[in-house]
């Protein structure tokens, strides 16, 4: 196919905008990459480096060298921040430079944290959903066992409560509880392993819904096993700086709510003028062109397809990248559209060193599985390793990964640059209302 098709103009550097990026500049599109980060994050591993297995470079991958590497050079990077889109003059409007023209738009954005209207949960808790967020995460989790080991108040201890029994709470609380039951003794042998506290709050009646039954029931047998507070329909009611309340009743004194109960759209989405449905996702036809919108399409945790509501996880978005990409090559052809059609691949979730569970699904002659146990967490570790981009990458996070595995539990820390204070330690030492990372810029 001849080069320089059409302009495309592919908004983020996840896993649905690297995918649609690598397909159209095959196709022979000329791209242009947008996102606010330098950088693209593997965002399955950053509860690795929330708890300090891994180094943020681990997981992360500059996204000028993945232009680079593009097929006769057709892509070019822009970091900056989309701030609306001009479908009469067809041209892209960022917050640095000029406006980008386009032909076609592929909107990859994603998602942050999702708060659902719980007073105080955006101003007081954390997520792990980007790198900022992971790295602050740990430093206030590490900075709150020190506070501890100083003996300055004897009689206090150190909560964290992660809200979601998805995959994101499940591995964040699983690999905390180690920590905890583990690396206390041997790296904080002053502290009591009861003096850190680690709570998993649910609002249903299971942890890892889209899991088989059995492998629910697995992943809370061993997150109760490793010292993990499991709480199954329970809903939290308001969070504040050193507290949380529930629904029903009840409340509890907390140093770090982890929020991992769902995801909604960056707030200035809404300055696009795209049609936006549940949780404020962009409504996109079955070919995934945006409703009313020939050529722009929406794909990834960021659309919402309601005749075929997806999982917001790496496959759907991978797969919709790619069929973004070929039905932009047929309407440039003059041929019709054809509808996404998902290839559901399964699930997976880790739930600490050696155990983890596995539901796959019939791929040709290989049929479905069900893995829990050390057979599901290697089958983990290797489909992770093998998904990051680049081969230094994956060298440092097998190493990384390695390193910790075997030096396990001394191992279990994090390498911390100045204190940062929890929000209940802000609160009481400032008496002011902890700040929040700003998560709310979309790509």
């Amino acid at each position: 196919m001849a080069n320089n098709l059409g302009r495309v103009v592919v908004v983020g550097g996840g896993f649905a905008g690297l995918n649609a990026t690598t397909q159209l500049t095959q196709a022979g599109f000329h791209v242009t990459l947008v996102d606010r980060h330098p950088y693209s994050t593997f965002q399955p591993l950053l509860y690795q480096v929330a708890t300090g297995g891994l180094n943020p470079g681990d997981i992360t991958y500059a996204l000028r060298r993945f232009v680079s590497n593009q097929k006769n050079h057709l892509a070019t990077f822009r970091r900056g921040t989309v701030t609306g889109i001009d479908t009469e003059n067809k041209l892209v409007n960022v917050s640095r430079g000029e406006d980008i023209p386009y032909d076609y738009v592929v909107l990859a954005q994603g998602v942050g944290a999702g708060y659902f209207g719980i007073e105080g949960a955006e101003t007081y808790s954390r997520s792990i959903y980007t790198r900022a967020a992971a790295l602050e995460v740990r430093d206030i989790i590490y900075s709150g066992l020190e506070f501890l080991a100083s003996g300055a108040d004897p009689d206090k201890r150190f909560t964290v409560v992660v809200v979601g029994g998805g995959a994101t709470g499940v591995e964040m609380a699983g690999t905390l509880a180690e920590v905890k039951s583990e690396g206390l003794p041997v790296l904080y042998p002053e502290l009591n392993v009861d003096a850190f506290r680690v709570v998993l709050v649910e609002m249903g009646d299971a942890l890892l819904a889209p899991f088989e039954p059995h492998l629910r029931d697995y992943t809370l047998d061993e997150l109760r096993k490793r010292g993990v507070d499991v709480r199954l329909n329970t809903a939290i009611d308001k969070v504040e700086a050193d507290r949380v309340d529930f629904k029903g009743g009840g409340s509890m004194d907390v140093d770090l709510v982890i929020w991992a109960a769902g995801v909604a759209a960056h707030k200035p989405v809404a300055d696009w003028g795209m049609p936006q449905g549940r949780g404020g996702r962009i409504l996109v036809n079955e070919d995934l062109r945006v409703q009313g919108h020939d050529d722009i399409f929406a794909v990834g945790d960021g659309a919402l397809i309601e005749t075929n509501r997806l999982a917001q996880q790496a496959q759907p978005a991978i797969q919709m990248g790619a069929h973004a990409a070929d039905m932009i090559a047929r309407l440039q052809r003059g041929e019709p559209t054809t509808s996404f059609v998902y290839d559901d691949k399964g699930f997976m979730a880790t739930i600490g060193r050696n155990a983890a569970v596995a539901q796959t699904t019939k791929m040709g002659p290989v049929p479905a599985m069900n893995m829990d146990g050390f057979i599901g967490w290697l089958l983990w570790v290797v489909v992770h390793l093998r998904s990051l981009l680049g081969g230094r990458n994956r060298i440092q996070a097998m190493i990384n990964m390695g390193f910790r595995y075997m030096s396990w539990p001394k191992s279990a820390t994090g390498i911390l640059g100045d204190i940062t204070e929890s929000p209940a330690m802000q609160a009481l030492n400032s008496g002011v209302k902890a700040e929040t990372i700003d998560e709310a810029d979309a790509s």
